[in-house]
């Protein structure tokens, strides 16, 4: 079989004549991301044959120019019988990501929603018990005296001992005269014992609050005894390279061995953040005994395993609601063995865990008579509309396009990225931020947004999102029926790179923001309700957090009310499952509010399509409902 070498990493690895190449890059532990999962859409698993000969289809996607130097898609590139030198080129997306804190998100959500010392009561508690010693002739195990310590002070309920635990009892037990600390995971019939030591190790007490998203992972490390975060991590989803959204990835995790390979890139991000803050914080596995994790419903399956396919295809059914509590080493979390895994109960096929854990963050569930929106802007995104009474909950396919997919020159915030952009009213020449101060490389879901809105609002682009022919203008560039806006001369971009946004581009942004607002709108209609009539707007997830506001407007991605009613509140999945951590009365609070929100598919609505097509244009068809761009837009 032919030897396929990779550069720069220099790692081979023997592939049969008639192979993916790109299959034969993860197979060697190659990262090349395909964000459209492998279908050659999206043009960003772009490697270049240095050497060897390759059966390739790149046409179409790739110029001609592209082809002759050598580049490929690896996703439609077939290995012929020759060995091959491959070069890989920098994953420039992933480098220097800008992630929201979670002291920013902790500030973000109103301090009186967090559980107090008297709310205190995680999954797993600590406790010191003393345990009689041995007495000859009174027929008790080590067990039966353990037993009997720890009814005496929780009652007469079942205790279950898993192996592992027992392994360890005698030992524990005579170490320092009968005192022992015995971790406990409550349930209403009976108690599990996962942990036992000798002495008082009661402070010795930690759990991690986890959100999986499609785009990034963040875990936090929780010191349980003050409820405390001690520190948390983010960093980008290894999935990511297997597919942007979800229904990219339960394309591929279709394919054979593909659902385990989804399964363990998951496992390796949080593993790696977990491994990370232990290290940074000084803290012994074992003594991490609970855990909460949070995520959208495909996220959840591809983490246990479970085949995601059926969440895609009529009539949207996924294999779980609500998981059954799971032990860490049964989903493969590094951490104690024993521990008991909470994952946040989905509510239909597009609405998960992350938006239950994420409501708890908002007056949707803490009293409040007042009609409050919930929006989490992602690839995916989820909507709630409701009060203390009742919640309407939807997702709509808002596509990658603000997470860099199907954007030429789209990467996702990092390092380079352009974040912000103006406009010279006069000559339409752009100025721009990047991420870092550094040269750009692309432009990530801020900067589409900043630009599309000052193009709109200094007339260099109309409604319908075509740039203005009518007059001169150096950094419009026409071709037949299309054109393109160049942001970045090559002069100043990343190795002489010009940076552009064509109308196509355009096109791909507009149908994005058109999915989420006219998902609000159509929820706000069945209800008779405006958006004028809410009380409060919540704006999550780390790509909400960035938006500016004005310009969200100006594009028609938000409704155009009053400013004071927008309400920032960072990754909420995270927060909320924080709070679901460290608080039984939070984990009632999401089971009671998942099971009274009425999951609504917008596939089946006729409606729908109406009000997704009256938001195709900028802001919207009905300029009447943005009256703040339309007076700025009259201004030109």
């Amino acid at each position: 079989m032919p030897v396929i070498t990779f550069q720069p990493s220099g790692k081979t690895i023997e592939a049969a004549p008639g192979s993916n190449l790109l299959e034969s890059a993860r197979k060697a532990g190659i990262d090349i991301d395909a964000p459209c999962g492998g279908k050659g859409t999206c043009g960003k698993c772009l490697v270049r044959i240095a050497s060897g000969n390759v059966d390739s289809s790149s046409l179409g996607v790739l110029t001609a120019e592209e082809l002759a130097d050598g580049f490929v898609l690896a996703c439609k590139t077939k290995i012929t019988g020759s060995p091959l030198t491959v070069e890989i080129p920098e994953l420039i997306a992933r480098k220097g990501g800008k992630f929201t804190s979670a002291e920013e998100d902790a500030r973000l959500v109103r301090q009186e929603l967090f559980p107090g010392h008297w709310q205190y009561d995680p999954l797993a508690v600590k406790w010191m018990v003393k345990v009689a010693a041995p007495e000859m002739g009174d027929g008790l195990s080590d067990l039966d005296r353990l037993t009997r310590a720890i009814q005496q002070f929780w009652g007469p309920k079942k205790i279950i001992y898993p192996l592992p635990v027992l392994r360890t009892v005698a030992d524990a037990i005579r170490r320092d005269d009968g005192n022992v600390t015995v971790t406990l995971v409550r349930e209403s019939e009976q108690y599990h014992v996962i942990g036992i030591e000798s002495g008082n190790r009661t402070q010795d007490h930690y759990g991690i609050a986890v959100d999986i998203g499609t785009t990034t992972v963040a875990v936090q490390l929780v010191y349980l005894p003050e409820a405390r975060a001690v520190g948390t991590l983010t960093d980008y989803n290894e999935q990511i390279a297997c597919g942007l959204d979800v229904i990219s990835r339960i394309n591929y995790a279709a394919k054979p061995g593909h659902l385990n390979e989804l399964r363990e890139k998951v496992l390796r991000t949080i593993n790696r953040l977990i491994e990370r803050l232990i290290k940074m914080y000084g803290v012994a596995v074992e003594d991490i005994c609970n855990a909460v994790i949070s995520g959208n419903t495909t996220m959840n399956h591809l983490l246990l395993g479970l085949n995601p396919e059926y969440i895609r295809l009529e009539p949207y059914t996924p294999t779980i609601m609500q998981s059954p509590y799971l032990t860490a080493e049964e989903v493969g979390i590094k951490i104690n063995p024993q521990s008991w895994v909470y994952l946040s109960p989905n509510v239909g096929s597009y609405v998960g865990g992350d938006i239950t854990a994420g409501i708890l963050c908002t007056e949707l569930v803490a009293g409040s008579s007042g009609m409050s929106l919930f929006i989490d802007i992602g690839t995916n995104g989820e909507i709630v509309i409701g009060n203390s009474e009742f919640m309407m909950t939807c997702a709509c396919s808002a596509g990658p396009a603000f997470e860099g997919g199907g954007i030429k020159y789209g990467m996702r915030a990092a390092l380079g990225a352009i974040e912000g952009v103006q406009i010279d009213p006069a000559t339409g020449a752009a100025g721009y931020q990047t991420i870092g101060g550094v040269k750009p490389k692309g432009i990530c879901g801020s900067g589409m947004i900043s630009l599309i809105a000052n193009l709109l609002l200094t007339g260099w682009i109309d409604p319908a999102g075509k740039l203005n022919r009518s007059k001169p203008c150096d950094v419009i560039k026409v071709d037949g029926r299309f054109a393109a806006y160049v942001i970045v001369p090559a002069s100043e971009g990343e190795n002489g790179v010009e940076i552009t946004i064509s109308e196509v581009d355009f096109e791909n942004i507009i149908r994005t923001k058109a999915a989420i607002y006219s998902a609000c709108a159509l929820i706000l209609k069945q209800l008779d309700m405006t958006f004028g009539d809410l009380t409060n707007i919540y704006i999550a997830g780390g790509f909400g957090r960035f938006l500016d506001l004005e310009m969200a407007i100006a594009i028609g991605l938000l409704p155009d009310v009053e400013r004071g009613k927008f309400k920032y509140i960072g990754n909420s999945s995270l927060t909320g499952s924080h709070m679901v951590l460290v608080s039984q009365e939070f984990r009632e609070r999401q089971l009671e509010a998942a099971s009274r929100m009425t999951y609504i598919d917008l596939s089946s609505d006729p409606q729908y399509m109406n009000q997704y097509t009256s938001a195709l244009f900028l802001p919207h068809t009905d300029i009447d409902l943005f009256p703040s761009v339309r007076d700025k837009m009259s201004k030109q």
